[in-house]
């Protein structure tokens, strides 16, 4: 009995060790971590394009926008 246990830890790594090597060969789940990786890329990217490239407009405009709130007269309650 003291004998099976003490095997447990060993059957447990070699367990491991037969699991990892087999996953290191396994390659189909590689090229979607992969394709995930990049499409995270491009859309950081884009943002980043697209933020550069409008970013200027859109504090022009808000710049307009907030400058003609002082122009702006409140609503009376009513009579």
């Amino acid at each position: 009995m003291l004998q099976k246990i003490t095997d447990i830890p060993l059957t447990a790594y070699i367990a491991m060790a037969e699991t990892t090597r087999t996953l290191k060969k396994d390659e189909r789940g590689l090229s979607g971590v992969v394709v995930a990786i990049l499409l995270i890329l491009i859309a950081v990217l884009a943002i980043v394009f697209i933020w550069g490239f409008l970013g200027g407009w859109l504090g022009r405009l808000w710049d307009q926008i907030a400058g003609q709130a002082d122009t702006i007269t409140p609503i009376s309650p009513g009579p």
